[in-house]
């Protein structure tokens, strides 16, 4: 087994733990994340877990999370680094929706560039639990049960016809380009679909197609999305899926952090919306 496939292996068990830990841990710690953000109990267990259990693999050179400052080193070195955002969505566990896990591969020092990412997947906690990793140049998806992998789809591509749309930030908070191109989708008569985690958003526009964004807003033109955690894996998901990404002027995979928690304009979905997204926003 490769050690990509032994990081999936590792994520896809933990997933169990950390869904199993959900209803016990739904309170807020005191501490806030190095984004501001108050941490739930749950993220700061994930978290732990997922240090722990990637760190051992013998090839894992460094782990770092959206809940940590720096980046972990593990003591021997290692030729892969791995980013995660723990518990994507962790503000819907209150309200019992959806929520997921996110990991970026890189085979570069963290913070890595777009192009050092290798291997990237996302668990969704909905009603089943499924995992999503895409390597080398295919998307899988699973069903996570017991720790165990079974695959549901060997190939997963989004659908050419686009059906959903969602976008975070507050309507008035929208710059009058973006808000003019959301108008311009709405148009096209496409179904609001927009829950409050990413993964639960991305994947249902990976099941039907559309559009997926979180966009820079008037006082915040850097975002709220963190690249490094979210962006870059994301976006390889959906491209390597046959999508496109874009942070509004490029593909999010030609953007490089300056530091690791850096933010930013995240959009993803059907290759035509993305084009159409940046010629609005040009």
């Amino acid at each position: 087994m490769s050690t990509v496939d032994t990081i999936f292996e590792t994520v896809a068990e933990t997933a169990g733990d950390v869904r199993g830990a959900l209803a016990e841990r739904r309170a807020y710690e005191e501490e806030e994340n190095p984004s501001g953000d108050r941490q739930l109990a749950a993220e700061v267990y994930a978290d732990g877990l997922l240090e722990e259990r990637l760190l051992a693999i013998d090839e894992v050179g460094s782990y770092a999370s959206e809940e940590r400052e720096a980046v972990i080193e593990a003591d021997d070195g290692g030729t892969y680094h791995v980013a995660c955002d723990p518990l994507d969505g962790s503000s819907n566990l209150k309200s019992n929706n959806g929520m997921g896990t996110i990991v970026g591969i890189f085979d570069a020092d963290l913070p890595a560039p777009g192009d050092a990412l290798v291997a990237s997947g996302y668990v969704l906690y909905g009603p089943i639990t499924t995992m999503l990793e895409a390597s080398n140049g295919t998307v899988t998806e699973y069903l996570l049960r017991d720790g165990d992998r079974e695959v549901l789809n060997e190939d997963v591509t989004l659908p050419e016809d686009p059906v959903v749309y969602g976008f975070g930030g507050r309507i008035p908070d929208w710059t009058d380009d973006f808000r003019a191109y959301v108008d311009n989708v709405e148009a096209d008569r496409l179904k609001l679909r927009y829950g409050g985690a990413m993964v639960a958003d991305v994947n249902q526009v990976v099941t039907y197609g559309g559009i997926f964004g979180y966009p820079m807003l008037a006082d915040t033109p850097e975002g709220k999305l963190r690249l490094q955690f979210e962006g870059h894996p994301i976006a390889h998901i959906i491209e390597t899926a046959g999508g496109a990404s874009s942070n509004g002027e490029q593909s999010l995979l030609d953007c490089d952090p300056d530091e690791l928690h850096q933010r930013t304009p995240l959009f993803v979905g059907t290759e035509a919306l993305v084009e159409r997204l940046e010629a609005a926003l040009s």
